[in-house]
């Protein structure tokens, strides 16, 4: 394992560019297959095509807002004075950089599970800690560690496609769009398929980073710890009515009261909205005063800077996926996932669409957009060859989102809010996580070819 984590390390230090490049990149790769596969593709249709998916009536802004806002939702709650005191003892308990690996993991993984973006960033706050009083610790290989667990929040409570299932108005509901039918997360995410093959991963992950355990120290950057200082005491003496209304506990009472029960009153619906909704309102409790949540949030929008300069370059991708010339033609997207669902039958359409979602997913890193551009050609599969069932359909949808779920661990988009936070380049991180790629492809695989013949 370390022979093999060494081997992966060394390659992405001398290959992997910044993860912007990493986009632009992707988005002249596009370029060249709808130029070939592509009928009547134009330069200028392209460019407009492109456009539209970066700036125009197709854009991602909608989408992409609401998976920012799960992001800094997650990483305010997590920095909430009761949270952020829980994460300073969870980090002290370590005593070497093994155990301390374990429990970024560990805490991310179960965290991603409820929530991806506390997920997401849990796990590396708790890595950020543990390296400040744990000299000698590799820190990027506790970063991996943290960003290990986040592959499995596609079964969690929060995943995007399980979620967007069970909502009929939500635009990217591809099975109620093509079939009328509504699948409940009990025939998604709480299918034995799912739950087993998830407890299957974690352990092997664990496994692996107990056995990938670098020898050369990695000291984080002193600069990180900068905003850690001590909470500034309320002002002394008379406040004014502006900070009086500020630090009114009770606002963020009464708002965290109105989104309880609306979430009461829609039937405990667990959706990308309801999800964000409810992890502010959280949040804001937890915080206790507006002003304190307000900094918090403010604090926690920081990190998304490099996912807002990308998104709009994923955007733009998808638009080209999407690209059909005036009058006829497929667009690329519709090209790719049909090659890849070629011949496929009952038993194995599940296998391949997951292997296509690997290959989309690192072009479309983004579950919900992902889902939009892979869904319609799988869903459409499956009624093809005669399954209509929703616990079938279900299926489907799930080989998609491990797909993108797996994809994660090569891909460096979602990474970035983590390299932020710990002020690491790619390069120092993802040589590790290459290792959960494969144990997550050879894992989810087998699931998936398994789960036909049991549903």
């Amino acid at each position: 394992m370390q022979l093999l984590t060494t081997l992966c390390v060394r390659y992405v230090e001398r290959l992997m560019p910044d993860p912007y490049l990493f986009a632009v990149i992707l988005t002249v790769l596009v370029v060249a297959p709808v130029a070939l596969l592509v009928d009547g593709a134009t330069p200028a249709g392209v460019l407009k095509a492109w456009y539209r998916g970066v700036w125009g009536s197709q854009n991602i802004f909608t989408f992409a807002f609401q998976m920012v806002l799960i992001l800094v939702t997650g990483y305010t709650l997590a920095e909430a004075p009761i949270l952020r005191r829980a994460i300073i003892g969870v980090a002290s308990k370590p005593t070497n950089q093994v155990q301390a690996a374990l429990l970024c993991f560990g805490v991310s993984a179960v965290l991603s599970l409820l929530n991806w973006g506390l997920g997401l960033v849990a796990g590396a706050l708790v890595a950020r800690q543990v390296a400040k009083r744990l000299a000698g610790a590799h820190f990027g290989y506790l970063i991996a560690a943290a960003f290990m667990g986040f592959i499995v929040w596609t079964q969690g409570l929060s995943s995007s496609i399980a979620l967007a299932n069970t909502d009929v108005g939500s635009p990217i509901n591809v099975i109620h769009k093509l079939t009328g039918v509504v699948v409940p997360l009990k025939l998604t995410i709480f299918q034995p398929y799912s739950w087993l093959a998830v407890i299957v991963v974690l352990v092997l992950l664990a496994l692996a980073i107990r056995r990938m355990e670098p020898t050369k120290p990695l000291e984080p950057d002193p600069e990180i710890f900068e905003d850690e200082g001590p909470v500034v005491p309320p002002p002394v003496g008379s406040r004014t009515f502006a900070e009086w209304l500020e630090n009114l506990w009770i606002l963020n009472v009464a708002v965290f009261a109105a989104g309880i029960t609306y979430f009461w009153l829609s039937g405990f619906a667990l959706n990308i909205s309801s999800m964000v909704m409810l992890f502010t309102v959280t949040g804001a409790l937890l915080h206790r005063t507006p002003i304190r949540f307000i900094r918090a949030f403010s604090g926690a929008a920081r990190v998304t800077g490099p996912l807002l300069l990308q998104y709009p370059l994923y955007g733009g991708i998808v638009g080209l996926l999407g690209y059909v010339p005036a009058g006829s033609g497929k667009p690329l997207q519709t090209v790719l996932a049909a090659a890849l669902v070629t011949g496929a039958g009952q038993h194995t359409l599940p296998f391949l669409t997951f292997v296509g979602s690997i290959v989309i997913s690192l072009f479309v890193p983004s579950g919900g957009g992902h889902w939009a551009v892979q869904g319609p050609v799988a869903v459409d599969s499956a009624l093809a060859i005669g399954q209509h069932s929703p616990a079938y359909l279900g299926l489907i949808s799930m080989s998609v989102a491990v797909g993108e779920a797996v994809a994660n661990m090569i891909q460096p988009f979602w990474l970035l809010p983590l390299l932020a936070i710990a002020k690491l380049n790619v390069r120092q991180v993802m040589g590790f996580t290459i290792v959960a790629f494969l144990i997550g492809t050879a894992v989810f695989g087998a699931a998936l070819l398994i789960a036909p013949y049991v549903l």
